[in-house]
C-alpha cells in the first residue's frame, strides 16, 4: 500500500495542487470582487434571464467584468478549459484524493498498531 501511495502521489500531486489552488481562488475571488466592486451584491435582485425552473440564473457577465473571472476559475478547477482530457485528469485526481485519504489512514493505523513491537511509548503521535 505504501508503494502505491508514494508513486501515485508523485504523479497526482501536481494536479491535486492545481485543483486545490483553483478551488480556493474560486471561493476567495468572489469575496474580493463583492467587497471592491460596485456591482450588485450576491443577494441583490438580478435582471430576469430565461432559466430552467428551479434554478437561479444571472445574466452573463460582460467583457471586462471582474465576475467573469469566477467562471474562468471554475473551468480551470474542473478541467473543462483543457477539454475532455482535462476533465478526465480532474476526475482521476478526485479519485486519487479519495485513495490518498484511505491509504494514508490505513498506513497510520498500521504504524500505530506496530508501535508496540518497537517499544514506542503509547499515544496518538510518536517520534
Amino acid at each position: 500500500m505504501r508503494k502505491w501511495h508514494r508513486w501515485l502521489s508523485v504523479f497526482f500531486g501536481v494536479f491535486l495542487l492545481w485543483i486545490a489552488v483553483t478551488g480556493t481562488l474560486s471561493q476567495v475571488v468572489p469575496l474580493y470582487i463583492d467587497a471592491t466592486s460596485s456591482a450588485p451584491a450576491a443577494g441583490a435582485p438580478q435582471p430576469e434571464v430565461a432559466c430552467p425552473e428551479g434554478y437561479t440564473c444571472r445574466p452573463k457577465p460582460k467583457d471586462g467584468d471582474p465576475r467573469a473571472l469566477i467562471g474562468l476559475l471554475h473551468h480551470l478547477h474542473s478541467g473543462e478549459s483543457f477539454g475532455p482530457l482535462g476533465v478526465a485528469i480532474a476526475t482521476l485526481s478526485g479519485f486519487a484524493m479519495i485513495f490518498f485519504s484511505f491509504s494514508g489512514l490505513w498506513l497510520y493505523i498500521s504504524m500505530w498498531r506496530n508501535r508496540k513491537d518497537r517499544g514506542v511509548k503509547p499515544g496518538w503521535f510518536w517520534k
